[in-house]
Formats: C-alpha cells, sequence, structure tokens
C-alpha cells in the first residue's frame, strides 16, 4: 500500500539534473568561493529534490544489512592463502605491534600530486611536521583528547584544476627517525608508518537534456546545456572537502597472518621479514558529507584543508570499516556506490540531528516494520497459492496490479533509481505475474503460432469466476470506475505535457501514466469494496495479509507526521488507512454467515458435511417418530 508508494516517491527524489552537489563548504567562518552559473544551477536542481528522510533510510539499511548478510554467507572466503615462506603444516605464530604503547612519534604530512612521494627535500609540499607524539595517549592535545589540528590554504596547480588529483602522504617514524629513504642514518623500515589517499574525489556529473515537448523550449541554464554538448550526457569532475581527520587504531591485538577477519585485513600490513604488523593510520572520512563536496574549477584561487591527528579504539574503527566495506558489492557498477553514499548521508544526518530517543524508536519501529512486510507477503503467497474458489475477489484489479507494476518497473529503469529499489520492484512485478496464473488458466495455443514460430499465450476466466455473480459485479465496478478515471487521465496528461519537461515522448509516457498511478491508483483499490457491498460479505478476503500491511501502513502514519517527508507520501499513508477503514466496517455489517465461503474455497456447511459423515449414526429407534395414531392418543 502505502510502502510501495514510498519506494517509488523516494525513487523520483534522487533523480535530479545533475547528481554531484555543489554547495560550497565554509571554513573558519569564510565561505569558499566556487562562484559560477553551472554551480549556481546545480544548487537549484538539488533544493527541488527531496530530501530522503530518516524513515525511509532506515528501512533501505536494515535491508542492505540483511543482504549483506545472505550475500557473506553465500560466498564467504575460505583460508587466505598460505604464506609461501611458511612451511606447510607449520603453526602461524601471533604477531605484535611494531610501535609499543606509548611510543614517541613524529608525524610527517605531504601534500603533491605525485601517487608515489619521493621529494622529501621540497619544503613546499610539507604540510605539517608534528613532534614527539605519543602512540595510544588520550590525554595530550589542545582539548584534552589527544587530537591535534592544522589548517592551512593551499595554493592550486593548474592540472588539479583540470581534473588532475592531489595526494596526502602521511609519515609516523619513531622519534628520531625520518621518512626518507635516502638518508641512511637517520631512516629505518621497521620505524616507519605510511599511508597515502587521495585528496580530491571524482564523481559523475549527469546532464538530462529535458524540453516542453510541444514547444521545445527548456528551463535550464544554457551554460548546463552548453557542458553537456561538449562533454556528453555524463562529466567526470573533481571535488573537493575541506575536512580530514587521520586515525592511528591504538591496537595491540597478537594479530595472525592470513587469519584477520575481513573488511580489517585490508588495513593491517604485516612485515615481510619480521612477521610483525605495522600501527594502522586510517583515513577518517565518516561524516563527510556528500552535500559538502564542491568542484574544483578554475574559480578556485585557494584549497583549504583541515587535518586532524586523533587516537581511534579498535571497536570504532572496525565499525568505520565496515560502514566503508563494499567487497560483497563487487559486481555492482560505480554508479551504485554513489547512490549508497547519497543513502548514507542520509543516515550520518539522522543520527547527528534526530532526537536520541526518537532515533531509537525509528529503528525499534523499522525492524518490526521489516518483519510485517515480510508476513504480510508470507500470507499473501499462501493465500493465492491454496485459493480454491475466486468468488468474491475482483480479478481485474489483480490484472490492473500487473499493469501498475510494470510502468513503476520502466519508469525506475527510466530514471537510472537505485538498484536496491529496482530488485525490489522488479520481485514485486514477477508477484503480481504469478498471481495472474492463480486467476486465470493461462496456456500456449500451439496451433495458432505468431509469424508461425512463437506459440500463442491464452488467458481465459476461471470457471468458478464465471460462473460467479463476481464478475458481474467486477464488470459493474470498472465501468463505474472508468467514467471517473478516463476524465481525470486525461487533464493529468494534457497538464503534464503542457507544463512539465520530458527527455522524450517515451519518457512523457512513463512519467504521466507513474505520476497519475501515484495520485489516483489508490481509486484501483475500490472495485474490491463494491464486491464486497453488492455480496454482502467479506470472508473471502486475506485478512492475514491486509492486517499485516495496515499495520505498516499505521506505522508509516506515526512516522509521516514526526519525520520530514513529502506531503505526497503523508496523503498516501491517510488515503490506504481511509479504504481499509472501509473494509473494517464492511467487516462488521456483514455478520458471519456460516454459508458464506471463505478464502479457501469452503463454507462452515460444507466442514459440518464433512464432520457429520465421519460420525457413526446413532440408532434408528432414537430417531424414528411415532406413528400418527399414537401422537393423537398422546
Amino acid at each position: 500500500m502505502a510502502t510501495q508508494e514510498s519506494g517509488a516517491t523516494g525513487a523520483t527524489g534522487s533523480n535530479g539534473e545533475v547528481s554531484s552537489n555543489g554547495t560550497a563548504a565554509t571554513t573558519d567562518g569564510q565561505a569558499v568561493q566556487t562562484a559560477g552559473n553551472g554551480q549556481e544551477a546545480q544548487q537549484q536542481q538539488q533544493q527541488q529534490q527531496p530530501a530522503p528522510n530518516a524513515w525511509q533510510v532506515i528501512k533501505g539499511v536494515l535491508f542492505r544489512i540483511f543482504v549483506i548478510w545472505a550475500i557473506s554467507s553465500w560466498f564467504r572466503r575460505g583460508p587466505s592463502t598460505p604464506d609461501p615462506s611458511t612451511p606447510a603444516g607449520a603453526p602461524r605464530v601471533p604477531s605484535r605491534n611494531l610501535f609499543p604503547k606509548d611510543t614517541l612519534m613524529d608525524l610527517y604530512i605531504y601534500v603533491s600530486q605525485e601517487e608515489v612521494f619521493t621529494d622529501f627535500n621540497n619544503t613546499e609540499s610539507l604540510f605539517w611536521f608534528h613532534r614527539d607524539l605519543v602512540y595510544g595517549d588520550w590525554t595530550t592535545g589542545e582539548n584534552g583528547d589527544g587530537c591535534y589540528e592544522q589548517y592551512k590554504e593551499m595554493d592550486i596547480p593548474e592540472t588539479v584544476q583540470q581534473n588532475g588529483s592531489l595526494y596526502i602522504h602521511v609519515y609516523f617514524t619513531k622519534s628520531g627517525f625520518h621518512p626518507d629513504p635516502k638518508r641512511k642514518g637517520q631512516y629505518r623500515r621497521l620505524s616507519t608508518v605510511h599511508a597515502t589517499r587521495m585528496l580530491n574525489k571524482f564523481k559523475r556529473r549527469k546532464f538530462l537534456k529535458t524540453k516542453n515537448l510541444l514547444t521545445g523550449e527548456t528551463e535550464a541554464d544554457p551554460e548546463m546545456i552548453k557542458r553537456a554538448e561538449s562533454h556528453g550526457p555524463v562529466e567526470i569532475i573533481s571535488h573537493w572537502h575541506p575536512n580530514l581527520t587521520i586515525n592511528m587504531v591504538d591496537d595491540h591485538t597478537a594479530w595472525v597472518k592470513g587469519s584477520v577477519p575481513p573488511p580489517l585485513d585490508q588495513h593491517v600490513k604485516f612485515d615481510a621479514v619480521s612477521g610483525d604488523y605495522y600501527p594502522i593510520v586510517y583515513f577518517n572520512d565518516y561524516w563527510n558529507l556528500q552535500k559538502d563536496y564542491y568542484p574544483i574549477n578554475e574559480t578556485l584561487t585557494k584549497l583549504p584543508l583541515r587535518l586532524n591527528y586523533c587516537p581511534l579504539t579498535l571497536w570504532r574503527w572496525q565499525l568505520y570499516a565496515a560502514q566503508n566495506a563494499r567487497s560483497p558489492w563487487n559486481f555492482l557498477p560505480e554508479d551504485t556506490y554513489e547512490q549508497s553514499d547519497e543513502d548514507q548521508d542520509s543516515v550520518k544526518v539522522a543520527l547527528l540531528e534526530t532526537n536520541p530517543y526518537l532515533l531509537g524508536l525509528t529503528i525499534v519501529v523499522s525492524i518490526v516494520h521489516s518483519i510485517f512486510e515480510f508476513l504480510a507477503f508470507k500470507n499473501d503467497i499462501q493465500f493465492w497459492n491454496s485459493r480454491q474458489s475466486l468468488e468474491g475477489l475482483s480479478v481485474r484489479s489483480i490484472i490492473f496490479g500487473v499493469f501498475q507494476s510494470l510502468v513503476v518497473l520502466l519508469y525506475i529503469l527510466d530514471n537510472e533509481t537505485n538498484f536496491v529499489v529496482q530488485v525490489s520492484v522488479f520481485i514485486g512485478l514477477l508477484i503480481d505475474l504469478w498471481k495472474i496464473t492463480k486467476v486465470m488458466d493461462v496456456r500456449f495455443d500451439r496451433e495458432n503460432k505468431i509469424l508461425g514460430v512463437i506459440p500463442k499465450l491464452v488467458f481465459k476466466d476461471k470457471s468458478t469466476y464465471v460462473e460467479s455473480s463476481t464478475k458481474i459485479y467486477d464488470d459493474m465496478a470498472f465501468r463505474y470506475l472508468s467514467w471517473l478515471l478516463y476524465p481525470l487521465f486525461g487533464c493529468y496528461a494534457i497538464y503534464s505535457l503542457l507544463y512539465v519537461e520530458h527527455k522524450g515522448w517515451y519518457s512523457w509516457v512513463l512519467s504521466m501514466l507513474y505520476g497519475f498511478l501515484l495520485t489516483f491508483g489508490f481509486i484501483t483499490m475500490t472495485p474490491q469494496l463494491f464486491i464486497n457491498y453488492k455480496m454482502k460479505s467479506v470472508a473471502h478476503l486475506p485478512w492475514r495479509m491486509l492486517t499485516y500491511k495496515a499495520l505498516n501502513t499505521f506505522i508509516d502514519d506515526l512516522f509521516a507526521f514526526v519525520i520530514k517527508m513529502p506531503m505526497m507520501y503523508r496523503i498516501g499513508c491517510l488515503r490506504d488507512d481511509v479504504v481499509f477503514f472501509i473494509y473494517l466496517y464492511q467487516r462488521w455489517i456483514y455478520r458471519v454467515d456460516p454459508n458464506r465461503v471463505n478464502e479457501f474455497g469452503t463454507s462452515g456447511v460444507d466442514h459440518n458435511q464433512t464432520n457429520g459423515d465421519a460420525v457413526t449414526s446413532p440408532p434408528a429407534e432414537a430417531i424414528t417418530d411415532k406413528p400418527e395414531e399414537e401422537k393423537k392418543k398422546d
């Protein structure tokens, strides 16, 4: 009900003309100037897009956790490849951290365009040097938490302005040593920890060429149109975020080489000679929101960078590493990763801005909501799988549901929606197609083939549907419904053609049908109400499935008015509640009748007859009436 519409509604909100956010970040109270017509147009388009809400995002995260767990359970990696230097069958010896607790360290941070840094004598590349840091110290620093900060504004090289890359090279050395291998007396391999990362991030900016199909005019910015013509529909642009945290994990676990669990094994580096491991240096950008990245172009003259050094506990590092792990999704394209980042932004905003009690309640209710969804799905399958009679059920509504699911699937594919949403809608379409085989007789006509090759697919109403009065009431309900739907459909189509821009006629048809179904789709639930009214019965309905869906709708109602959501979604929850309350009213006024057929095609009379056959007949004397003469004498 509202759940399916909410997923589709969230799908439309995530598809704007420009996928990359252009909001400028601020440092020390000063906004970074990223002027440009293209940037302003990008910001306007993103302001028009409804922001995903925490309720939908948390449900999506729970679903993804379940999927990742299922995939990892099926494709769990076996033991790591044995170390060739270790003899076969020899026990693996636990290793130790090369930097003991409270080791004095020197921090060297260089910023360069080279991925492999060698120019240690270039003082301009040295961004930060800090002497005598204490490994595992949580009490020093500016705020007494072991953290230190460095801020600078760097000049932008011309190559970086033209989509070049900028790298950060971090070196931790034991006090008195230097990271330059050329300094023989001051360099030691086991006393140097090195980590490198690209500072800028390349993001895709998509241009959707939309226009009014009648006039050919568009409201898009002319500069954006020129860039679309010169760079194509997708442009790769380098983006910048001014904040980055460098964490050194305070960990002295006796890790065994080859037995570190994923995804931690990607960060624990062992020395090939000694077998011990280096301290874990982690670049933490988890709290850097995607909306705070801004493009690097010719309008920028300085790149601000604020670095923070902080110690990090093992369990918190495990949380961050698990959040950023993407190994189970390696088969997905890069676009899916960017969509996942956008979804994670909503989770981060919810964690930062939502009241903790409300957030906890949201998580608990989200789990309950997911359970109800599963139970509704299970009972829906059981109902149609064991159904023997179609009396009292609207077959036309089932067929129309297939059409509605197909339109939603084609629409989200045309708008490149999130992969998880595409899969869920596709599964829903398959279930609706399976229901067709339960409400109609489907067979292949091999005598009348299409083009003489392909067997013709024939659909025929089942006898339990044709021979009952349900078909008459169903046809009558849809005939009355068409008097309302066709005028509304025509008006909506004209409005969409006159006032809304589209990529082409195909997109116009899909968006018009999708928007119409989203707005007036609840009307298609009324034929079942009409059949119930005519038959004066509701015993044929799948009440378990309807109950679970109604409970989910009530949960949606609760959060639709607690959490910020699109108004259309709130209206969708309310209208579904109205229809369900009508169902409940019909259940109340149409009392139980043993002669009515239930959802399994049987009645109370049939059940009594079945039981009566199994009971032994009483003695004849007990049921034989007296003769008329004896009655008169009595």
